[in-house]
């Protein structure tokens, strides 16, 4: 029996938080990148969420095996990929491990164009080789677009969004939704926030930029939805957490890597 999307539960983790450089950069001895505050070091954006009985990570972030191991993962029963941009994708092979441990292939859930590209950059893994059967990862992949779908039991509602000249796709389950990686949200996609208890959105810096959200624009964009509380993420090295934090509305925050996030039913 499927679970109505408005009364499905969820308990998400934030694994990753960080802009595609990660947190500290290579090279930079900023202020950020140098700070003592935990909060403040930042792997690439990643999210695993747990719904109506099916655990599911959305993206696999480079340094995924850390994100698990710090997080205490050991179980993925799916994938969906937002877009495959490669501080989203790159860590693909460390899905290797769950094979192991459930003894079958992960399905891997994006639109065409997402797998598409997936297969060129890991050619390796979507390709039977007899001389590699333990050193690729076993992957079952499934095309979606912008219609609702579910995992088990567990409904996903796409949502459809613009990333500077590309659409990818931020994923809603239940009363909680995930937009990263965006800087617009059209219409449609705005109606399918609607009644949010959580929102996780992109608010990368406090610059402008021309493929995400600044710390602004989110900021006014989450005010619009109206979730109850917000999280903010793929952020920069040029957002202090501490700093930041203490000057947001209520009902924002900045998210950190390792942060759990329990989603209310909405009343």
């Amino acid at each position: 029996m499927n679970v109505d999307a408005a009364t499905q539960p969820a308990e998400v983790t934030i694994l990753g938080s960080g802009t595609s450089h990660g947190v500290p950069m290579i090279g930079c001895e900023c202020p950020v990148c140098r700070s003592g505050d935990p909060r403040d070091r930042r792997t690439r954006c990643s999210i695993y969420v747990e719904s109506a009985g099916q655990r599911l990570l959305i993206d696999t972030a480079t340094e995924l095996r850390l994100q698990c191991v710090a997080c205490g993962i050991s179980a993925v029963d799916a994938i969906l990929f937002t877009h495959h941009h490669a501080d989203h994708v790159s860590g693909l092979d460390d899905v290797r491990r769950f094979n192991w441990l459930t003894g079958r292939p992960v399905r891997c859930y994006g639109t065409e164009r997402t797998l598409v590209r997936l297969r060129k950059m890991f050619r390796y893994a979507f390709e039977d080789d007899p001389d590699s059967l333990h050193s690729r990862p076993a992957l079952d992949p499934v095309v979606i677009g912008h219609e609702p779908f579910t995992i088990g039991d567990a409904l996903v509602t796409p949502i459809p969004l613009v990333h500077g000249r590309t659409e990818v796709l931020g994923f809603r389950f239940g009363a909680f939704a995930y937009c990263t990686d965006c800087n617009e949200i059209p219409p449609a996609s705005r109606a399918r926030l609607a009644g949010l208890e959580v929102l996780v959105l992109d608010a990368v810096r406090r610059r402008p930029h021309p493929a995400h959200f600044h710390l602004d624009q989110a900021v006014e964009v989450a005010r619009e939805i109206g979730a109850r509380c917000t999280y903010f993420t793929h952020l920069a090295h040029s957002l202090p957490h501490a700093e930041v934090e203490a000057g947001l509305p209520a009902g924002m925050a900045l998210a950190y890597d390792g942060l759990k996030i329990h989603v209310p039913l909405p009343p």
